[in-house]
């Protein structure tokens, strides 16, 4: 690189981060209570200061200037002059070196050291460091975003056949023995043909990551030997998690996402926008708060020394500032475009929509996002809670963003628990919930059903555990959920008993089988094709470690096991099952008003005896057995499906309504291996802790 200016040129506003053009880089930095602004530039080793330039020039509240013939792989940071008033909200600190909140890609990691922190003394954060923080601060990088995408064309997966496949980029693959050791737990091993074959074989198509942002290692986890494995610790909203990237590009991840694309598969990202990982108050000063801590965050109307914390984790990302909403929609529309990315997870969607009032539909956040012509067309999903009033929100986002579904988690685990009272809950939630979404035109994939996410039980744990163990994140088993409406069905944790074993996987079956048969979107957990487990940890989050990968040898919760193999095989069989047939996925909410035959509505619900359920019948708190009974037009004729569910202990015989259709079993938890074949008799036996799926089509000349 040649000798760089002494000086900066005036530049422009406008983009705001670091943007060569090719002769030079543009600097931007809004700051709406700064008063000077100096860019530090680094050696190639990010360890030495070799220049401190002031931006020239501030317009509109953004401090900028341009430097002539500096290039892609520059290495920077800032110190930000102002006042030093935190009664006031006011905490600039320009002995620290702040991180861009635009920086692409950053250089070196962060060290955990007092002179992160903006105070010290008797005071608290009231006081005033001095000491210079440059030496424990990664920096931020210019880049060069050109890649050749060649002929990447976006899969663009109808809502009505997505299946989301939710798991941890490092945790997926860094076990793989098959994978170079290098490339183990990064985006290069996401790209590699084998992970990508199992995907397909189960039927996935659409990946939905952890969050791949960068993120800090929370110093209290350093210090007890933890890690901040999940990442959700904001340290960047543009530039990717260093570790995730086998060789330090960036092509990497477009290269794993064209790849994807090429497999008929969308990419999901978790993002969290809600809060960063400055923590409170007494948190460290690493970019945000000393830029501009009273617009970047919430603060305690009065009390502007504090942080408002609705999402537990000690600030709240003040969304409601248009430059802090600009920098939002910036980064996403950064990795819808520069990467490609086909949609976005919302941590804490709530939090994000949260006016002065509190939440809202119509927040700025969601008009936005909305009115976005690129980001309007992407999957958009929001986690609808977090910890502040009226956080709660399943149902009441606005159009055009889906919601993970809790009250599906719950019910269908409840369900097949065996508790009593579920036929209601349970049936809401096999018609896509339609009594929380069937608003403003919303369709039954705006729930994200799911029985198992990254926070909680896995799978195998939910039929495992009855309590929780998570002791070995050294918070004396406190943290994490109490009631996960789990049962370890005769044994609690591992087991040799073969009737434990079998019970628990005819259940987890049962599961599976309930949540690819249910309209709305399914979300399979990452391990759980497997039986992976965490041994009885639903609060995984510190743990980088073999509680959290993914095991793909060929023990116990492997992917090599006999039941491993098993269940990839059933999960396999579902989806395709799903695929296969309209009922099991219908793009519209169904209220039995349609008949595609005569006297045959669209949606209906059964005892055991073959009756249409009663009022008597649906709030009897001992009705474990439902049978669902759907019918849609599709170019053969009309499919006619029905899926019998027994979540008691008893078997049962089932009489089948129509039973003179031409029945085919096409998929029974309680019998994995069977194929399919004709139903030969008018009534079923079906067992205890078992689902079933039996369709019948009837041709276009059989309806006359």
């Amino acid at each position: 690189m040649p000798p760089l200016a002494d000086r900066l040129l005036p530049g422009r506003p406008d983009p705001l981060g670091a943007s060569w053009d090719g002769l030079g880089v543009n600097f931007a930095l809004f700051s709406a209570h700064a008063e000077r602004v100096e860019l530090c530039l680094f050696d190639a080793a990010g360890r030495r200061e070799v220049a401190r330039l002031d931006l020239p020039e501030c317009t509109d509240e953004v401090f900028h200037g341009y430097l002539p013939e500096a290039r892609p792989g520059l290495i920077y940071g800032y110190r930000v002059h102002g006042p030093y008033r935190p009664e006031q909200g006011h905490r600039f600190n320009p002995n620290k070196l702040l991180l861009d909140p635009y920086a692409k890609q950053l250089h070196g990691t962060l060290r955990w050291t007092d002179a992160l922190y903006g105070f010290r003394g008797p005071r608290g954060d009231l006081g005033f460091d001095r000491r210079d923080s440059a030496a424990a601060m990664p920096k931020g990088v210019v880049t060069d975003d050109a890649f050749n995408w060649g002929d990447d064309r976006p899969p663009n997966v109808p809502w009505d056949k997505t299946f989301i496949y939710e798991t941890h980029l490092r945790g997926l693959s860094v076990l793989r023995d098959d994978l170079a050791p290098r490339e183990r737990g990064t985006f290069a091993a996401l790209a590699d043909p084998r992970v990508i074959e199992h995907l397909q074989k189960l039927g996935v198509t659409a990946v939905e990551l952890l969050p791949v942002h960068a993120f800090a290692q929370d110093r209290f986890l350093v210090e007890k030997g933890l890690r901040n494995y999940w990442g959700y610790s904001t340290l960047s909203f543009f530039a990717p998690e260093p570790r995730y990237l086998s060789q330090g590009s960036l092509d990497e991840i477009r290269v794993a996402i064209r790849r994807l694309h090429a497999a008929g598969m969308e990419v999901i990202l978790d993002v969290v926008y809600n809060h960063t990982c400055e923590a409170s108050e007494t948190g460290p000063t690493l970019s945000w708060r000393g830029i501009d801590n009273s617009s970047y965050y919430r603060l305690i109307p009065g009390e502007e020394r504090r942080n408002i914390d609705e999402t537990g984790c000690g600030n709240t990302v003040n969304i409601t500032h248009p430059r802090v909403l600009q920098m939002v929609m910036d980064s996403l529309r950064y990795w819808a475009t520069s990467f490609r990315v086909d949609g976005f997870r919302f941590d804490l969607g709530s939090a994000l929509g949260r006016e002065a009032h509190g939440f809202d539909p119509g927040s700025g956040f969601f008009d936005a996002i909305r009115q976005d012509p690129v980001l309007s067309r992407l999957k958009l999903i929001s986690e609808p809670w977090d910890i502040g009033p009226g956080g709660y929100q399943l149902g009441n986002h606005p159009p055009g963003f889906s919601e993970w579904n809790d009250r599906f988690r719950d019910d269908v685990r409840r369900f097949w628990r065996g508790d009593s009272g579920l036929r209601p809950g349970l049936a809401a939630r096999l018609a896509g919930s339609s009594e929380l979404f069937d608003r403003r035109r919303r369709r039954p994939w705006a729930s994200i059903n799911f029985v198992a996410a990254h926070d909680g039980f896995t799978l195998h744990d939910l039929v495992s555990f009855s309590t929780k163990d998570n002791l070995r994140n050294g918070e004396n088993n406190r943290d994490g959920h109490d009631d996960n409406h789990s049962n370890n069905w005769g044994e609690e944790g591992p087991t040799g008993d073969p009737v434990v074993l079998a019970r628990r996987e005819r259940i987890k079956r049962a599961m599976l089988m309930t949540l690819l048969g249910s309209h709305g979107t399914p979300m399979l957990l990452g391990g759980d094709e497997f039986g992976r487990t965490q041994g009885g940890n639903n609060n995984a989050y510190c743990q980088d470690n073999d509680i959290s990968w993914l095991d793909w040898g060929d023990g116990p919760g492997g992917s090599g096991s006999a039941d491993g193999i098993a269940l990839s095989h059933f999960i396999a069989r579902a989806s395709a099952a799903r695929r296969a047939h309209p009922t099991l996925r219908s793009a519209s909410f169904l209220h039995g008003q349609d008949e595609p035959l005569p006297d045959i509505p669209d949606v209906s619900w059964f005892d055991e005896g073959g009756e249409p359920l009663t009022p008597e019948g649906w709030h009897d708190p001992q009705g474990r057995l439902l049978v669902l009974r759907r019918a849609a037009r599709t170019d053969a004729g009309v499919e006619v499906s029905l899926l019998l569910l027994n979540g008691g202990a008893e078997d049962r015989a089932v009489t089948l309504p129509l039973p003179a259709l031409p029945w085919i079993s096409v998929l029974d938890s309680a019998e994995p291996l069977a194929e399919e074949r004709v139903v030969q008799t008018a009534i079923e036996a079906l067992p205890r802790h078992s689902a079933r799926l039996l369709v019948a089509i009837v041709a276009q000349e059989d309806q006359a």
